[in-house]
């Protein structure tokens, strides 16, 4: 991998949850995980986080045979554009 994924923990993948079916079981009812404090926009589970929530995991065990890393950072960072388009407090 040539990169690192540039996540600038904004949070916004945690506070739309709902919108992926892979993430929805994690949905507090609000759309949130119910791993993220609101406050610090911290998962509070973050060393033992879900797969689905490991960029790199998911690369590597989805996405590899698809997708450079390159392209999949990029894919990624467009999702993340998205949700801080519709971004809720």
């Amino acid at each position: 991998m040539s990169r690192q994924f540039p996540c600038n923990k904004c949070g916004q993948c945690c506070r739309n949850v709902h919108l992926a079916v892979e993430t929805r079981p994690l949905d507090r009812g609000d759309g949130c995980c119910v791993h993220l404090d609101t406050s610090s926009n911290e998962c509070t589970i973050y060393d033992s986080r879900p797969d689905i929530c490991r960029v790199d995991v998911q690369y590597q065990t989805n996405y590899q045979h698809q997708y450079s890393w390159d392209e999949f950072v990029s894919l990624n960072v467009q999702v993340c554009d998205y949700l801080n388009s519709i971004k809720k407090e």
